[in-house]
């Protein structure tokens, strides 16, 4: 259930009262009787909660270096003999 926010046009007193989506707006100034209006608000970002975020997984990650590029690590590998060269051993 979201938050409301409300503001009297006569008396200019503001509250925040918690209800259904559902449920009807209030028109009446709980302090002087008066008219109210319901603010539009900005809402919240989104608000990740449980056990499967973490603060780690949204982080930068470490850049490659330009000589570990396209999948290349740092191990050299082995060029097996294409079957000319195996045939000149």
């Amino acid at each position: 259930m979201p938050n409301y926010d409300y503001k009297c046009t006569e008396c200019g007193y503001s509250f925040e009262i918690f209800q259904q989506m559902s449920a009807e707006r209030i028109k009446v100034c709980p302090q002087c009787g008066g008219k109210v209006k319901r603010l539009i608000g900005t809402g919240s970002g989104p608000i990740f909660k449980g056990s499967g975020f973490y603060q780690t997984d949204y982080k930068n990650k470490p850049k490659i270096s330009p000589e570990k590029k396209d999948g290349e690590s740092g191990k050299s590998e082995k060029k097996k003999p294409t079957e000319k060269e195996s045939k000149k051993e």
